[in-house]
């Protein structure tokens, strides 16, 4: 019976940890733009994510070793130092980013201003952080975020066209107003693919998977999580896509806040539907907040070999800690600039998506290796859907900047 209860938390706790703040300004945008069109989009990336973090976790169960021991092994010392340098930059990026969002969130629920907000926000997140032990905050922030689950009951109360969001689901290229709407188009597909495999959900999955003290006995933990977690936890993506279509497209919104898409959660429960839409948006985007500032500091310590680990008192692995408290400091410094966070996170997502081949390949190759993973190596049908993930994910890489250069970040 503990075993179906550690699956059901793992489930529950992948689906209210699955949305952060990319998802949330991509799918709301895309919606409230082109309305169902890039439904399909959700799907591809879905399968490019739990491919992945089921190897990576396969991988770290089996061989002890997280996503940056494996590059630094793989590439060597410089490609992975380079590799490292790019990735907690983006990191320390998207941190900014989730930190913003939270921040928007508090002042939504409070009324406070948003630079106090901001500093609140970095403080709650680094008390919680350094509290709390790495299986509460997967489970506080994972339960706090099942409460996104009231998008998903909105959208079902909007109405939608059912046959066109079923249909919507099939790749497909909308009639559209000419290049720079078909850019435009292509910039918000390539972001939502982005922002479902940032690549700090694979480091952060591969180290918490030995955080947990998960051993190959337990694989199928692994697999049934991020198959049935990453997978219903897309459907919040999909609600917010469907909200943004039926509730800000047809009055010609384009949402710019990240609490605005709160205001579809108004349809079927009012004022409580914000409430809950916050309470979702909070738990959800702090925890993105909390892997972001890991992922960058779990990629310093195993790339360099320094002690780590969430489950160790902060003040016996002192790099690790600094590692993750200075990535909270550097977000709040980006952030008192005045920087939009939803620009901040545009550039986070676009610019991660750059990094993924990296990041994905020496995961693929450790996997597919006999030598290293005995029995648990992947299989043919294994390494052949990993091979064509890769070149789904090389080409959005390819891709990005220059949709993001010639789209002015998605404003045509």
């Amino acid at each position: 019976m503990s075993k179906v209860f550690e699956l059901s938390l793992g489930i529950m706790t992948a689906v209210g940890g699955f949305v952060d703040i990319g998802e949330v300004v991509f799918a709301t945008d895309a919606g409230a733009r082109y309305g169902l069109n890039h439904l399909w989009t959700i799907p591809v990336g879905v399968i490019l994510i739990v491919v992945y973090s089921e190897m990576a976790g396969r991988v770290a169960s089996v061989t002890g070793k997280p996503v940056f021991v494996l590059i630094r092994d793989r590439f060597g010392f410089t490609v992975g130092l380079c590799s490292l340098v790019a990735s907690n930059i983006l990191n320390v990026l998207t941190c900014a980013a989730e930190i913003g969002g939270v921040a928007f969130v508090l002042r939504l629920i409070s009324g406070m201003s948003y630079g106090v907000a901001v500093s609140v926000a970095v403080l709650v997140v680094m008390a919680i952080t350094w509290v709390l032990p790495f299986s509460k905050i997967e489970k506080v922030f994972g339960f706090g975020g099942l409460a996104m689950l009231v998008f998903v009951v909105a959208a079902v109360a909007s109405g939608p066209n059912w046959g066109t969001v079923a249909s919507s689901f099939v790749p497909h290229v909308p009639r559209l107003a000419g290049t720079s709407d078909a850019l435009n188009y292509a910039f918000y597909a390539v972001g939502l693919i982005g922002a479902t495999v940032m690549p700090y959900e694979v480091y952060f999955y591969s180290s918490g998977t030995i955080e947990d003290g998960r051993k190959p006995a337990e694989l199928y933990i692994n697999t049934i999580t991020t198959v049935l977690g990453f997978t219903l936890g897309s459907i919040l993506t999909v609600a917010l896509i469907v909200l943004g279509a039926t509730t800000f497209l047809p009055n010609g919104v384009v949402p710019n806040l990240v609490g605005s898409s709160a205001i579809g959660a108004m349809l079927p429960f009012g004022q409580l539907g914000i409430l809950l839409a916050a309470v979702g948006l909070f738990f959800a985007i702090a925890g993105a907040s909390i892997e972001t500032s890991f992922a960058g500091a779990y990629n310093l310590a195993q790339f360099f070999g320094w002690p780590w680990g969430k489950h160790k008192n902060p003040l016996k692995v002192p790099r690790f800690t600094l590692g993750w408290v200075f990535a909270l400091v550097i977000a709040l410094a980006v952030l008192t600039t005045g920087i939009d966070p939803v620009q901040v996170t545009e550039y986070a997502v676009i610019l991660s998506i750059v990094v993924l081949p990296v990041t994905y390949l020496p995961i693929l190759l450790v996997a597919n290796d006999r030598a290293v993973m005995g029995e648990h190596a992947n299989a043919s049908w294994q390494k052949a859907l990993g091979w064509s993930c890769l070149v789904v994910i090389t080409l959005v890489g390819l891709a990005a900047v220059p949709l993001m250069y010639l789209t002015h970040s998605g404003q045509g």
